[in-house]
């Protein structure tokens, strides 16, 4: 198996926590340098601190400007060989109740802001000829799901993206693949479901395994992706779902 990483440089968004804390864990236990973004630098800083060769690094992905400054400033953020845009945002409610300003902030962030990044750092990555770009989307953005329309658009905008983005780069040793996770038990289901406390038996329910995933589950399969053992692995969609969705 060919899971060595050292020598690699991994750019990790919504790296301060749940799956993007794991990625980054994981990618440096393969021996990545391991960029740990997140707007929270607390959060970046305290997981860049856990691993091995980690370096926290605050931005709001919301600042078109900001990340483009930061891309410009920061040398570190000039020789990416994998990214893994993980960084999202939901707003749970009906679609016809959803505020219009509220759109332009989950567009900014759950789609504008990883493909800004990749208009930056895949350039790099085809030149070098190796490079890895795993987006994570979400189950309802390939199956809908009540109360998530604009997240759900958004989302699904990254599976489009990917794989156009895998044809352009596959001669050039760049793979771009999409996980995405079901009901996960992260701080953002949480939220969600602080506010409707039978919510989640409900859910739990319809999920064939009778449980949530982990944010480990999830990294486990972005962690491959990131790898020189999936290089014949580019333009595909994997949920880690326990079996909700099966497509």
């Amino acid at each position: 198996m060919q899971m060595n990483l050292s020598g690699k440089v991994a750019l990790v968004t919504g790296g301060g926590a749940g799956i993007g804390a794991e990625v980054s864990q994981r990618l440096s236990t393969l021996g990545a340098s391991v960029l740990v973004l997140d707007r929270d630098l607390g959060a970046a800083q305290a997981v860049a601190d856990s691993i091995p060769c980690g370096t926290a690094i605050e931005m709001d992905l919301q600042d078109s400007a900001g990340i483009t400054a930061a891309l410009r400033e920061n040398p570190l953020l000039r020789e990416i060989d994998i990214l893994v845009s993980n960084a999202g945002l939901t707003r749970v409610e009906r679609f016809t109740d959803s505020d219009l300003g509220a759109w332009d902030t989950l567009w900014q962030i759950n789609l504008r802001a990883p493909m800004q990044l990749c208009h930056a750092l895949v350039p790099t990555m085809t030149k070098r000829g190796w490079g890895r770009i795993v987006f994570v989307s979400t189950d309802s953005a390939r199956a809908g799901g009540g109360g998530e329309g604009v997240y759900s658009a958004t989302k699904a905008g990254l599976l489009g993206f990917s794989k156009t983005l895998a044809r352009e780069t596959a001669r050039d040793g760049v793979t771009c693949n999409v996980v995405c996770p079901g009901l996960i038990d992260t701080a953002m289901l949480q939220s969600v479901a602080v506010d409707n406390p039978n919510m989640m038996d409900r859910l739990i329910r319809g999920i064939p395994v009778r449980r949530l995933g982990s944010a480990g589950e999830v990294a486990s399969a972005i962690e491959f992706l990131c790898t020189p053992d999936a290089s014949y692995v580019t333009g595909q969609t994997i949920s880690v779902n326990g079996g909700i969705t099966m497509m």
